[in-house]
């Protein structure tokens, strides 16, 4: 028998889909968490994180990526906790994080900690696959002391393909070319966390003297200059953008 021809469109299109949300389902992600914690439990949390949380993380075969506090009091830093893990896949997430709330370990880890109250009043989480132009994201050559910056870049309409073109091209390179480290480059892997319109990347520097002097000659670079007027002869290509500097934690693989 045969389809009418709009119903096998519509078939070829669900397994289009299929295809690509299984796909999805098993490629190795990262995921990007924000705690923010009940006031004056900051402490607590890092205290929990450090003696048990990581290594009962790591049992269940997630991997501890990197873990920072804001450096700024404008952003939050005595009740956020921001780190990144890396899972083989989107499905091993969801099992590994099955398999981490019921474990007895943590059940009664969680139970002392929270004697005298809740520790945590909010959990931001973002999966996060990694750009064609990003290294895997590990410790690098930092030996502790280096300043982190997390930012957040919601490109303009249409223009996300064209931002991802300028960082591959041109960006990263000029960045290492003034001082600065690249660490990772990601998209949101979920529509609603913005999939279609936002990049995340995290940059390492020496100090905050040095990160102010890397970003200034990065912006007086005659070739930066060629390749941003060249990309926007179009419009600009973002429509915000965000930046935190971050400052690892002692327990941090990334230092």
């Amino acid at each position: 028998m045969k389809l009418p021809c709009q119903a096998l469109l519509l078939m070829l299109s669900w397994f289009a889909t299929f295809a690509v949300a299984s796909a999805a389902d098993t490629a190795p992600v990262y995921e990007m968490r924000t705690y923010t914690t009940n006031p004056g439990k900051s402490p607590d949390l890092l205290a929990r994180f450090r003696d048990h949380t990581v290594k009962i993380i790591e049992k269940h075969g997630m991997v501890n990526v990197g873990y920072w506090v804001p450096a700024d009091a404008k952003d939050n830093a005595d009740t956020t906790l921001i780190y990144v893990l890396a899972h083989k896949s989107r499905e091993a997430a969801a099992a590994s994080w099955k398999a981490f709330r019921g474990d007895a370990t943590w059940q009664e880890v969680q139970k002392k900690s929270e004697l005298g109250g809740k520790i945590v009043s909010k959990v931001d989480a973002v999966f996060l696959s990694a750009t064609d132009f990003s290294k895997v994201m590990t410790a690098g050559k930092g030996k502790g002391g280096r300043v982190f910056e997390r930012r957040t870049y919601i490109a303009a309409d249409g223009k996300q393909g064209a931002l991802d073109a300028r960082f591959r091209d041109h960006t990263i390179a000029l960045f290492a070319k003034h001082g600065i480290t690249n660490l990772g480059y990601f998209h949101p892997v979920d529509a609603d966390k913005g999939a279609a319109n936002t990049l995340i990347y995290f940059l390492a520097y020496p100090s905050r003297e040095a990160a102010a002097a890397s970003w200034k000659a990065f912006a007086a670079d005659a070739d930066w200059a060629k390749a941003k007027t060249a990309s926007e002869k179009d419009g600009k290509l973002t429509a915000k953008v965000e930046s935190v500097y971050l400052q690892s934690v002692d327990f941090s693989a990334i230092k």
